[in-house]
Formats: C-alpha cells, sequence, structure tokens
C-alpha cells in the first residue's frame, strides 16, 4: 500500500499552513494529510478572487483583519481559531481513477462519511453539507503529477464574523440567495467532543485504507519542519 504521511498543525496561522502546502505539492513526491486547528481570524480568497466584489475591505481595514490570496482557487473565507483546516496531497499515480475536481471531490467526500458517519453529510456542488447547509469549503490544485485539495471546515464560527464578506455574484445553487447566517452550520453541533475527535477518527480511517507513517508533531510554526 502508498505511505501516507500525517501532519498534525497547532495554532499555525493560515498564511504559514499554505506556505507548507505549496512547498510540499512543487518540492516533495510524498502524500500528505495535513490538519491544522487554531489559526488566527483572517480573510482568504481564491487565487482569482476580487476584492472588490468579495470583501467589506473598509470594515477589514478598520478591524485589523488580514487579506490573504492562497495559490488554489475557489471562493473567499474567512477563518479564525475554530476552523479546522484538512488539506491532502497525492501523487496522481497512488490512485486508479483519474485526477480531475470532480472526482477528488468525491473520493474526499466519501472518505469524511466513512471517518465521521453525520447524518445528511454530502458533496452538494463544490461544498461539503449537512443536510442544506454548508459545513465545509473546498479548493484545489492539480498540476501534472500530483494534486492538492484543501478544506476549510466549520467547527464552530462567530456570526459577526460573516459581515466581512459581501454576498458573491457566483454562488451555489443551493444556496438560493440565503444570507451566511441561514446558509453555514457548525460540526460541533454534530455530537464529538472536539475538532481532535474529528482528526482522530479520520486518522483511524485513513489507516484502514493506506499504509501509514504517522508524523504526529505538533508544529507551532512551519519554521520548525
Amino acid at each position: 500500500m502508498t505511505p501516507l504521511h500525517l501532519i498534525s498543525l497547532k495554532n499555525v496561522p493560515i498564511a504559514e499552513q499554505l506556505a507548507l502546502e505549496e512547498r510540499l505539492l512543487r518540492e516533495d513526491d510524498r502524500n500528505f494529510c495535513l490538519t491544522n486547528i487554531g489559526s488566527p481570524r483572517t480573510i482568504v480568497m481564491g487565487i482569482s478572487g476580487n476584492p472588490d466584489l468579495l470583501i467589506d475591505q473598509e470594515k477589514a481595514v478598520q478591524d485589523q483583519i488580514p487579506i490573504l490570496r492562497r495559490f488554489s482557487g475557489g471562493g473567499t473565507v474567512i477563518v479564525d481559531e475554530e476552523t479546522l483546516f484538512i488539506t491532502f496531497i497525492f501523487s496522481k499515480k497512488t490512485f486508479d481513477w483519474p485526477a480531475f475536481p470532480e472526482t477528488i471531490l468525491r473520493w474526499t467526500a466519501s472518505l469524511y462519511q466513512a471517518a465521521w458517519n453525520i447524518p445528511g453529510f454530502a458533496l452538494l456542488e463544490n461544498d461539503y453539507v449537512i443536510k442544506d447547509k454548508k459545513c465545509g469549503g473546498n479548493a484545489q490544485y492539480i498540476r501534472k503529477e500530483r494534486w492538492l485539495h484543501h478544506t476549510s471546515f466549520l467547527w464552530n464560527f462567530q456570526k459577526s464574523n460573516m459581515g466581512y464578506l459581501l454576498m458573491p455574484a457566483k454562488r451555489p445553487a443551493y444556496r438560493q440567495d440565503r444570507s451566511h447566517d441561514e446558509f453555514l452550520c457548525s460540526l460541533s453541533d454534530q455530537g464529538f467532543v472536539s475538532p481532535d475527535d474529528l482528526i482522530a477518527r479520520l486518522e483511524q480511517e485513513l489507516v484502514k485504507r493506506f499504509y501509514t507513517a504517522v508524523l504526529h508533531k505538533v508544529f507551532v510554526t512551519t519554521t520548525e519542519i
């Protein structure tokens, strides 16, 4: 079986996490699953996002909220200490299916369904949802030989944070023009003790599927890696 390396981060800012991910994607040939919880509050845009259309920039600047553009696609999110990040970086030859956005999404969705067994958890358009409410947003980067898929899951969210984001012109059909408050839900409401509980269950499922090299070090900053 193919080795999979598990990297557990705690309290690492999302900017440092993304820098590490890009390094592992471009400069390494191993397979990774990376988790992180505890990033300070930051607005993160996809590579082609327009801040004028997506962010209340005056409010963000006034409240000193950093705005970051990641190297992958996807939409604009605000993350904070209660956002659970999970990223997969794989060689395309690991699987016998083609590494297209839809197939990657289906594979990760089935993995989370098996690991967490949350009633109503599903892939809907490009989001992970519980029934008809979004609990996780995704972005991807696909290269010639490797691909990356990262997700920001809402362990919990502050309604006040959503005020920094404008209603995007392009949005999922299932959202039906709902506000952020009506559109989102938290994994903390699903009976789990903590984000670490979700991570542990995911790792158990990964062990079943891969020969797993577990790197259970907790890195304060990526400069220690």
